[in-house]
């Protein structure tokens, strides 16, 4: 008897310790197969962000301003789904909450990528540029905002941060001589449907022919949906269909002491025909600390039969005190052709990761 309970001891003893044996396999294969989907998502997801704050005067009779502020507060995530396959998800947090960007594209090879989504239009070589690296404070310049809709001073189109939603592909030839994009798109700006059955052609070409120099063209071809009405172009009404072209066609130099970007652009509304052009330099003047001057000359004449047009002249500094962070200062002298002239001065920090 004594021999059978010892040995029934035995017995469950060695199950006891057999089945503990299997729940702590299962628990380091439940925390194995959890460490590499964490590893995996540290891998494939990469999460950016940046926010500029900062400080405005304006002495214009009509509108002065003397206020703080907060440009902009981005928040950026990239998925990586395999080697060639990715996403892409944009959000504004500053002022009134929304989607910028939200895309999935394909890279076949470096001569051929293909993106669906919303992005930035390919219009001029300025706008696609973040607002982290552009030098001035008002970011684009005048033309470039109301030619590619970024800031809503063409009313007709509006506020779109110069987006789209469309079908893009692009990609570098004969070795990065040539960088193309070529899209279909709604031509309505960002998170909307389009507003009529025709659909913009935009166009991008990039020439390097030295590594200090690029040669830039681009081109919208397309048909407008009015939003609002404009004093600038007083035939079209709300949800009228119109002409929406543009081009433009600069150059760009970075040498060691320098960076200069210009560009001229031509739009036509309708009827009404519309031109700018800017020249923005970017001097080195003190490598090791990083200190930049900037000096930008900037002309927008929104409709040429009536010259209603406007010149900017800005000079200022800037200092990137840490990777990807700066601190900016600038001031512009607005000259409006039937306005007075008045001053603008900005101060801005960003701050990115």
């Amino acid at each position: 008897m004594k021999k059978l309970l010892i040995l029934w001891f035995v017995c469950a003893f060695m199950a006891s310790a057999a089945a503990q044996e299997k729940q702590e396999e299962k628990k380091k294969s439940q925390n194995n197969t959890l460490n590499n989907i964490v590893n995996t998502l540290k891998e494939r997801i990469t999460l950016e962000g940046y926010m500029q704050l900062g400080y405005t005067y304006n002495d214009q009779s009509e509108s002065k301003t003397n206020t703080f502020e907060m440009t902009r507060a981005i928040l950026m995530a990239r998925g990586r789904i395999t080697d060639h396959w990715s996403c892409y998800f944009m959000y504004s947090l500053a002022g009134t909450p929304k989607i910028l960007e939200a895309y999935t594209e394909y890279h076949f090879f470096p001569e051929l990528s293909v993106r669906i989504g919303e992005f930035k239009t390919p219009y001029t070589y300025e706008n696609p540029l973040s607002p982290t690296v552009v030098e001035l404070i008002s970011c684009y310049s005048q033309a470039v905002n109301y030619l590619a809709g970024i800031n809503g001073s063409d009313l007709l189109y509006g506020s779109n941060s110069g987006r789209d939603l469309g079908l893009m592909i692009y990609g570098n030839l004969f070795k990065n001589l040539i960088n193309y994009k070529l899209a279909i798109m709604n031509g309505q700006g960002i998170n909307k449907k389009d507003g009529n059955n025709q659909k913009d052609i935009v166009g991008t070409f990039n020439i390097n022919p030295l590594q200090w120099l690029t040669l830039t063209g681009s081109f919208i071809k397309g048909k407008g949906c009015a939003i609002a009405t404009s004093n600038i172009n007083p035939n079209i009404q709300i949800g009228d269909n119109y002409t929406r072209n543009r081009w433009a066609a600069g150059i760009v130099m970075k040498l060691k002491p320098i960076d200069l970007r210009s560009e001229y652009l031509a739009g036509k509304d309708g009827l009404v025909k519309s031109n700018g052009y800017y020249a923005t330099a970017n001097i080195h003047i003190l490598s090791k600390q990083k200190l930049d001057l900037i000096a930008s000359y900037d002309y927008l004449n929104k409709n040429k039969a009536v010259d209603n047009k406007q010149s900017n002249y800005v000079a200022g500094i800037q200092w990137w005190f840490y990777p990807k962070c700066r601190l900016q200062v600038q001031y512009t002298h607005c000259v409006p052709y039937q306005n007075k002239s008045y001053n603008l001065v900005q101060a801005q920090v960003q701050v990115r990761f």
